[in-house]
């Protein structure tokens, strides 16, 4: 489970670092319009924090839908859930507790 975290992670950071290209070409476009006298530099800084709101807010709801697609994957291959497999180990720590009492009791 720790390399699809792993993997998720990597699709995540290619994600920020693709908004951030983005930003950077926005801003070089932005600056080329204040230049040339098509925006002024107050504008040109409305839009620029406009878009930079978009794309924020888009990550985010790509966040989630990642994890939530990141979760059905998991659970059609069939990969235990963390809670799961902490419930086992629970099990599994009550029993060899009832054997050890039980080898106890034999050699008493």
């Amino acid at each position: 489970m720790d390399n699809s975290n792993n993997w998720l992670q990597q699709l995540m950071m290619v994600g920020l670092g693709t908004t951030s290209i983005v930003a950077e070409k926005l801003r070089q476009v932005s600056d080329d319009l204040v230049k040339d006298g098509k925006l002024n530099p107050e504008q040109a800084k409305a839009v620029i924090d406009d878009i930079a709101q978009q794309l924020k807010s888009e990550q985010g709801n790509f966040d989630v839908q990642m994890q939530r697609q990141m979760r059905n994957m998991m659970q059609d291959l069939g990969v235990a859930r963390q809670s799961e497999v902490d419930e086992l180990r629970g099990r599994i720590d009550r029993l060899e507790r009832q054997l050890r009492d039980l080898e106890n009791k034999l050699w008493r």
